[in-house]
């Protein structure tokens, strides 16, 4: 596949930091963990690793914004790109030496994700993205799962943390999904969940508040394996609302359907 030169920026940066994550990964017992909230973890490889990405993207365009988890918002100049990172998706997984965590890098133009870069570093696997251009894995073309009925169906989703709020909510959703589906699998990286729909591996995925580099690189990824990532009415606001559902048009739509099923009066 040829890559323009923009996302080889993006996969240098991803594969940089990743080297590093990779290191401090075999060491994980030996990181220094601070806690930044009730089941939130952030650790010095996590800063390390977005110190890398920051860096190696605006050297190669100073000009550009750039959002990232574990450090302040830059306004760009140019007023029309913005990078979108999450240098360690999957933190949890990574302190407990669970190789489901990844890099996630994302360039948003004039609103819009226009390239996608997803590197887990632990098990080599590289999912790439350009609009127009369709989605990636260690350079095999991807498409969404063609199955078409939910019962036949693997569904990612996330489960809300230690301390965050709606666990009720969520327990209804789950419930209503587990009628439906023939599995449910939850991988503790959001960022991961969205690309493996990208991949077929996953079916479909819903997941409510989550943050915009939890998901960006996702939504790209996804639309160029010929799948739907909305919000769950089907629109796109889903960076400023934080919830998601995805899968392909027959799975995206009948999950919507069942994530916002009511709630049975008592």
């Amino acid at each position: 596949m040829a890559r323009s030169a923009l996302l080889n920026v993006m996969v240098q940066a991803a594969l940089k930091a990743g080297k590093s994550l990779g290191r401090d990964f075999g060491e994980v017992q030996n990181l220094q963990v601070s806690v930044k909230g009730p089941g939130d973890f952030v650790s010095t490889a996590d800063r390390k690793a977005e110190k890398i990405v920051r860096e190696e993207l605006l050297k190669a365009r100073p000009t550009y914004g750039f959002l990232g988890e574990e450090s302040e918002e830059i306004n760009g100049t140019d007023g029309a790109h913005r990078w979108i990172v999450d240098p360690l998706d999957g933190t949890t997984n990574f302190l407990h030496g669970i190789p489901a965590f990844a890099v996630s890098i994302a360039l948003e133009r004039n609103g819009e994700i226009v390239a996608a870069v997803v590197f887990n570093p632990a098990t080599d696997e590289l999912y790439t993205a350009e609009r127009g251009g369709g989605a990636f894995l260690n350079d095999r073309r991807l498409r969404v799962a063609a199955r078409r009925a939910l019962s036949d169906s693997v569904i990612g989703c996330g489960v809300p943390a230690l301390g965050k709020r709606n666990h009720g909510k969520f327990l209804v959703e789950l419930r209503h999904v587990m009628g439906e589906v023939a599995g449910i699998r939850r991988l503790g990286s959001p960022t991961l969940d969205l690309a493996y729909v990208a991949a077929g591996r996953f079916d479909g995925f819903w997941e409510a508040e989550l943050a915009p580099w939890d998901m960006a690189a996702g939504i790209l990824l996804i639309r160029e394996a010929g799948g739907f990532a909305t919000d769950w009415d089907g629109g796109a606001t889903m960076l400023e609302s934080g919830a998601i559902v995805a899968g392909n048009e027959i799975i995206h739509k009948a999950l919507i359907e069942v994530v916002k099923r009511p709630v049975p009066a008592k």
